[in-house]
């Protein structure tokens, strides 16, 4: 047994820090005396400290030392000499013994892909032939086709991962993400299927992520509900996370957020899909309860987006949004794919008044989630909020037509035919149909009421009001309903109303605002109405900032230290 013996079994045995100083001192003698060791022997041992430096997370350094061992391997092949090794034996190392030229690369492409040097992670996976891909190398390349928008090429590389493994579920996902037929990736499963027992809810759960992909939200929560009634696959936290997603998706809140708090009362230890679960509850105002979640997150792991997402939404919806911008631009640092990330970015972005750089977020978001509604409402709102009323139009449009006339789009082109005087009978008619479609979608509610406020319909507004409240509790509403008895003079009922808006969200500053105005108001008569419903996704406002001019000055230097646009 060689001192390259020695290396490889305490690289075997996870000794990382001892390998690393050991390789070091070995390859040094080598450089001084070439002799000492044959080219099969340097080759290992540059790989192993290669490996021991990755493990350090040292990644540019590590894609250094791989990138010479493969040069290493290059002499090696052209040469078959044996040389001595330092024991003075004859060293006869066989070329399958010797670490894989493949695993090499793929292990530079992997300090690449953490570096976001994808181009270059490309380059080099691109360079090892198709026919000696394993199933790993071809997942990053379809990963990484994916980020570049290379569809075809990752389609082309996640199908040869399911060849090679057909339950390769993240293959699956991936496949129907690009477009392709649910029954075309059911069908390079159908064989495993029918071979394996316990088996057959693979089709129907390809089928709930084919209509989650293809923007069906009420087929897909049909089918994962079905999924998730079986007895064997009763409360898997991963069908309650994609479940509780797609109500968020739909617009149903309050059984997204039943949904996630389930899961995360099955693991506590979940992170996926808590970036959105926070969300929620900071737009609906439980930020007491989302700080807690984000410091919980914290505690399990700050190497992912989430825990900094919910955060970020904590400061969002506290108003201090220099804050927001860093925890989202942290986020995104950790994860360039991260859609909660990007919106929370750009909606800091836009209400400090920098829509443009708003504008570039939401459209990534979009391009990553072309599905979610919610990456083009952010995008309408920056269009309207530099009065860019035929971009919006455009917009609202073309999510009609792509995805149907739903309560949901139908709320969306309603929203942006209420910016121009000559399209609100369009806007009342819109808003209709999606309130006859779902009568408690609380943002079609909130537009037609704003609406009646502005034809002084303030009945109708109030009967629309309570017949939504009638099976739902939210702030923005109670708060409107404030405004419009108000209105009418019911002042009693509409302090009750402030009252209820504020218990459910304490810092609901127009609620508060509206007490204010009722206890000052000497003159009952001429009390006026302010209708505003807009949260996260709607608000073009740029409100203020809270927090010191110093605070904002810290914020502001961070966000330059992490390279923010």
């Amino acid at each position: 047994m060689n001192v390259i013996d020695h290396v490889r079994d305490m690289a075997a045995a996870g000794l990382h820090s001892n390998v690393r100083i050991l390789s070091s001192l070995l390859l040094t003698m080598s450089n001084n005396n070439p002799e000492l060791f044959s080219p099969a022997q340097k080759y290992q041992m540059l790989v192993y400290h290669a490996d021991a430096i990755f493990h350090d997370k040292e990644y540019r350094n590590a894609a250094c030392k791989y990138s010479m061992a493969l040069q290493q391997k290059k002499v090696l092949s052209k040469t078959s000499k044996v040389r001595t090794s330092t024991g003075g034996a004859a060293s006869n190392i066989q070329a399958q013994s010797l670490p894989s030229e493949i695993e090499v690369k793929y292990k530079i492409a992997e300090c690449y892909t953490i570096l976001k040097l994808d181009k270059d992670a490309i380059a080099v996976l691109d360079g090892i032939p198709s026919r000696q891909r394993t199933p790993k190398i071809n997942m990053m390349l379809a990963n990484l086709y994916r980020k570049a928008g290379q569809e075809r090429s990752a389609v082309t590389s996640y199908k040869e991962v399911l060849r090679q493994c057909p339950l390769a579920l993240d293959a699956i996902i991936g496949l129907l993400s690009l477009s392709v037929k649910g029954a075309e990736v059911a069908s390079m499963t159908m064989d495993v299927i029918q071979s394996i027992p316990n088996l057959d809810w693979l089709s129907v759960w390809v089928k709930a992520y084919a209509f989650i992909h293809a923007g069906d939200n009420q087929r897909a929560i049909n089918t994962i509900c079905s999924l998730e009634k079986k007895s064997l696959l009763r409360d898997n936290v991963d069908l309650l996370v994609s479940l509780a997603d797609v109500y968020f998706r739909a617009g149903d809140t309050k059984n997204a957020i039943l949904k996630f708090e389930q899961a995360q009362m099955l693991d506590p230890y979940l992170i996926k899909g808590m970036d959105v679960y926070g969300y929620l509850m900071a737009r609906e105002g439980h930020l007491e309860d989302v700080e807690v979640l984000g410091g919980r997150l914290f505690n399990i792991s700050d190497q992912h987006a989430e825990p900094w997402v919910i955060s970020g939404c904590h400061s969002f919806y506290s108003k201090r949004y220099s804050r927001a911008l860093y925890l989202g631009a942290k986020a995104i640092q950790l994860n360039s794919n991260s859609v909660q990330a990007l919106l929370l970015k750009g909606a800091a972005l836009r209400n400090m008044g920098r829509v443009q750089e708003a504008i570039i977020h939401f459209r990534e978001a979009m391009r990553l989630a072309p599905c979610r509604l919610d990456c083009y409402e952010g995008l309408i709102d920056c269009y309207l909020a530099s009065n860019g009323i035929r971009e919006a139009m455009g917009m609202a449009n073309n999510i009609y037509k792509t995805l149907g006339a739903n309560a949901q789009t139908l709320t969306i082109l309603a929203t942006v035919c209420l910016e121009d005087p000559v399209t609100q009978e369009k806007a009342k008619t819109l808003l209709d149909k999606a309130l006859a479609q779902r009568p408690d979608y609380t943002k079609a509610v909130v537009k037609k009421a704003e609406l009646l406020s502005r034809e002084q319909k303030y009945e109708e507004g109030i009967a629309l009001l309570r017949n939504a409240l009638a099976n739902q509790s939210d702030c923005v509403l109670h708060r409107m309903l404030g405004d419009f008895l108000v209105a009418v003079n019911d002042y009693q009922e509409a302090m009750d109303q402030y009252s209820i808006a504020l218990s459910l969200d304490p810092n609901d500053q127009k609620s508060l605002e509206g007490m204010q105005k009722m206890e000052k108001e000497e003159s009952p008569t001429d009390a006026t109405v302010e209708l505003d419903g807009d949260d996260m996704e709607g608000s073009g406002e740029d409100g203020d900032l809270e927090g010191s001019d110093s605070e904002a000055a810290q914020w502001a230097d961070q966000e330059q230290w992490f390279g923010m646009q």
